[in-house]
């Protein structure tokens, strides 16, 4: 029988302790003993955020296929057991045996969010593994990061044996191979890296050497050896219909964030906007069959006893077989009463057929994410989302029965004016005229809906790549101008508005522009405490101010200067299809306010048919 890390005392007075008990449904169970492999697979952020990972989840099935690994999950402590494991000396453990991280070969870290930097220490420092890659003896657990923040892995390249650049279907099984024969062979840890950073995809920190200008900028980046790649290469699963994917996925003991089956109806995007990194580092769209799609969710549903499925993509209406899927869902579950939700819906008249169909219409809102309220820097943005199709969508769904409304935007866009500001109070309160036009008897109870900005925060391979940031007082300006022309419409009642915090974002900025410097700052702030910093409770900006002046590394150079177009940036080293030149041609369009079409209306070069498949084959076919 298996025996839990934390004694039934220390359990019992912590919160939520089956966040650290493991032996849930669809959890895999070995014989550590008759495996040759060991994989710890950490989110580093709280459990409930962690299990609605689809990544984690998709990596653990494919991993634990394989007869010779083992893979299990770690996630990090909240700050109660934190404090606790510190105390008493508790090493982390992996929640499937219980046993010490410090005993596997890898700890594999998903790198989804920017501020959950600190917390990438917390679990290499509760692990026992020095923080620094470059003092870690031979035994200790190769660190490997992966997800959308590797695509700038340079802010966390001191902590990190070596990164996943691209999409986790493609070569795990050579680098398990190599480490296996490395092992068997006795190689030294080093000669394991050298030979690993040969692998497509595989990028290896210490094996690269940065020189920088006067002026702080990259002079040069370059590998230190000739037989270590100077381009690491992005790995894309071409055939997603072909490729694994969790049948039985883990139930949590608890409610966490995405407490569902999600079902990846297609991965990339054909839209082009301007500021979405996901839309230009995914490419090209890729679709999962419809036949696959069927038998995916009916195992799950099955072996997980969900009541709810989620079509997980990022922009579902964009899927050429959304109907088919969504019809087959709605006929075969209709008299099991499972819940389907669409995120990612463009607001159109199938979409608002299909959530009348799966959702209780009084109860639930709607959300449109126009991004800009003028339709000029929607133009710079590239949001391909006029006025006309928002107001028809708003008003369509209002006679549908919706009476509540959720409105998404960004503020500090490159380009944008107090106006444009000023629009986003104006476009709410036109679409909370298109309710009151409705005649009063056929209304669906008063009009509610909420106004939320973020503070735009420029991201690796994006055209606005290049764009600077604001201070903090700056943003909270522009919320305040938001804030006082809603307040000035006349069906302001109806409206609510809600705004993040400025100085989060330019931190956020920092940890995704930054470069190996930016390791000592986020060293620095952890050994003070900073931990959780996505957590509004946790979250100390004067900490990370601190940390900042102590190691001497401004601030500002990151996030309020405008990079030249021929600078070397901390992730140019790495291809992504998407090519640099586009990026500089779509930069120049924004500036004019020029709209690119989408990929499915017509293809604009952007480096992604290089990959010879998904949406760049269907256009040449």
């Amino acid at each position: 029988m298996r025996k839990l890390a934390l004694s039934d005392e220390l359990l019992q007075s912590i919160e939520k302790p089956a966040r650290y008990i493991g032996g849930e449904t669809g959890s895999v169970m070995k014989n550590k003993d008759e495996v040759a492999l060991r994989f710890a697979l950490c989110f580093p952020d709280v459990y409930e955020i962690g299990m609605s990972h689809l990544g984690i989840q998709i990596l653990y099935d494919m991993f634990n296929r394989r007869e010779d690994v083992w893979c299990e999950r770690v996630y990090s402590p909240w700050v109660d057991l934190d404090r606790q494991m510190r105390e008493r000396k508790i090493p982390l453990f992996a929640l499937e045996s219980q046993d010490p991280i410090r005993e596997f070969d890898f700890l594999g870290i998903t790198l989804q969010y920017e501020m959950c930097y600190t917390n990438v220490l917390q679990v290499l420092d509760l692990s026992g593994i020095p923080l620094r890659a470059a003092d870690r003896p031979q035994d200790c657990p190769i660190v490997i990061g992966g997800g959308p923040c590797a695509y700038n892995p340079e802010p966390l390249a001191a902590f990190f044996d070596l990164f996943y650049i691209g999409e986790g279907e493609t070569v795990y099984d050579r680098l398990f191979d190599l480490y296996l024969s490395c092992k068997k062979g006795g190689c030294s840890r080093q000669e394991f890296l050298r030979r690993a950073a040969q692998i497509p995809g595989i990028y290896v920190p210490s094996l690269y050497e940065v020189r920088y200008h006067e002026d702080g900028t990259i002079a040069s980046f370059l590998p230190v050896a000739e037989d270590v790649p100077a381009v690491v290469e992005k790995q894309v699963q071409m055939d997603l219909s072909d490729a694994p994917y969790p049948e039985a996925p883990i139930v949590p003991f608890i409610k966490v964030t995405q407490d569902r089956v999600v079902l990846e109806i297609q991965r990339g995007c054909i839209r082009g906007c301007r500021f979405c990194q996901a839309g230009m580092i995914y490419r090209p769209l890729r679709e999962r069959s419809l036949d696959c799609l069927k038998e995916h969710a009916d195992r799950m549903l099955a072996n997980t006893g969900h009541e709810e499925i989620s079509l997980s993509s990022l922009s579902s209406s964009d899927y050429s077989e959304l109907p088919g899927i969504v019809n087959y869902l709605i006929d075969r579950y209709q008299d099991e009463k499972i819940n389907i939700s669409l995120p990612s819906l463009r607001i159109d008249a199938f979409s608002l057929d299909v959530m009348s169909k799966v959702q209780d219409v009084r109860k639930s809102s709607l959300t449109f994410a126009p991004e800009a309220g003028s339709q000029r820097l929607r133009d710079v943005i590239n949001k391909g989302l006029t006025e006309e199709v928002i107001l028809q969508g708003a008003d369509e769904a209002f006679h549908g029965g919706w009476n509540k409304v959720k409105l998404y935007f960004m503020l500090g866009l490159p380009t944008e004016t107090e106006d444009d500001r000023k629009e986003i109070a104006h476009l709410a309160e036109r679409i909370a005229e298109k309710y009151y036009e409705i005649p009063k008897e056929q209304r669906n109870g008063k009009c509610q809906i909420t106004v939320s900005t973020s503070f735009f925060v420029p991201k690796p391979f994006t055209p606005f790549q290049w764009a600077p940031m604001f201070q903090p007082g700056d943003y909270l300006g522009f919320a305040k101008t938001v804030n006082h022309e809603i307040k000035a419409m006349k069906n302001q009642k109806s409206i609510r508005y809600n705004w993040h915090h400025a100085d989060v974002t330019l931190l956020e900025g920092v940890f995704a522009r930054g470069d190996r410097r930016v390791s000592e700052v986020i060293l620095e702030a952890y050994r003070h405490g900073a931990l959780y910093d996505a957590w509004t409770e946790y979250w100390d900006y004067d900490r990370w101010l601190q940390a900042f002046a102590q190691v001497g590394v401004d601030m500002d150079f990151y996030t309020m200067r405008t990079r030249d177009l021929n600078e070397i940036l901390p992730w140019n080293f790495i291809r992504i299809g998407v090519t640099k030149e586009f990026l500089k041609k779509e930069w120049q369009r924004a500036q004019e306010g020029i709209v690119t079409p989408n990929c499915r209306e017509k293809c604009s070069g952007c480096g992604a048919a290089a990959y010879q498949g998904g949406v760049c084959a269907a256009r040449r076919a």
